[in-house]
């Protein structure tokens, strides 16, 4: 095995085990999709797992039927954050790691966006990450250790027609952590950044994907969730083969343009099925 080979390698699943074993870790936006099948994982891996979702309903039945705790949170909201890691740290212990997976998703044009809509993904996308950063970070620092996970977006990269609001609010988040992430070098405290591609969630219902832009499954983001714990870094893709968005900056324009005609990303996130998006979209507030 090369030397660039071994500096590549992510931890084995023993390694991971090892690592994650006994931790306390409380996760936003737990009640389904990427966040709950990390809870999976996580819990699997002998993680002492609590939930925390704005859905009372849903965040007690996927508590229950992974037999962790489970809280409401609502991540816009600084009171109720404070109160679900009091409240967490109250059932299990202090939190060695917050995972700030709650996120929404709205596509469309956007000129006729709504502006209430542009603000809650604001206040949940971006707001709510920065002050549940916030929060933990303060009881980390304290500590002298621990980890924020903030799930960010490949669309953090990857500027979309269709996409505006969510390209901006996660490029904030890949920032944002990098930048505290250095700003704490010195306590103890890691804050990493895990992008996925397109997950098959509620996230990306009614939207018309294809062989060019494959969705994946919440199992294989939960298992880079999982690694970035494991072995703290400052940022890590789902899949890791999209570590290249990060140069998409350098990329020529004109080239942006071929690749997004050829791809379909040009109208894929502006010609969907609203039907088929119709649930989701009521979730969020977009209808």
């Amino acid at each position: 095995m090369s030397v660039r080979d071994l500096l590549r390698r992510g931890p084995d699943r023993e390694e991971i085990r090892a690592a994650l074993r006994g931790k306390v870790i409380a996760i936003t936006g737990g009640a389904r999709g990427i966040g709950f099948e990390t809870a999976t994982q996580l819990f699997d891996a002998g993680a002492v797992v609590a939930l925390g979702d704005i859905d009372d309903d849903a965040v007690g039945k996927a508590a229950a039927d992974l037999g962790v705790e489970g809280f409401t949170v609502d991540v816009t909201d600084r009171a109720s954050f404070a109160d679900f890691l009091d409240a967490v740290e109250t059932a299990v212990g202090p939190i060695d790691v917050l995972i700030n997976n709650a996120g929404i998703m709205p596509v469309g044009d956007f000129l006729s966006y709504d502006d209430a809509l542009i603000r809650r993904t604001y206040d949940i996308d971006v707001i709510g990450v920065i002050t549940g950063t916030q929060l933990a970070a303060r009881r980390m620092v304290a500590r002298g250790q621990g980890q924020v996970v903030n799930i960010a977006s490949v669309a953090g990269r990857l500027p979309t027609p269709g996409l505006t609001i969510y390209n901006g609010a996660k490029a904030a988040v890949i920032e944002f952590s990098e930048a505290l992430d250095a700003e704490l070098e010195n306590t103890g405290v890691r804050i990493s950044t895990v992008l996925p591609t397109f997950t098959r969630t509620g996230l990306i219902s009614g939207l018309n994907t294809n062989s060019m832009v494959r969705a994946i499954e919440p199992e294989e983001v939960a298992a880079q969730v999982l690694s970035i714990i494991a072995r703290p870094r400052v940022r890590l893709t789902a899949p890791r083969s999209m570590a290249w968005t990060h140069a998409n900056p350098m990329i020529p324009q004109r080239m942006k343009r071929a690749s997004r005609r050829m791809t379909k990303l040009d109208t894929m996130f502006l010609d969907f099925d609203h039907g088929r998006r119709a649930e989701y979209s009521r979730r969020i507030g977009a209808e």
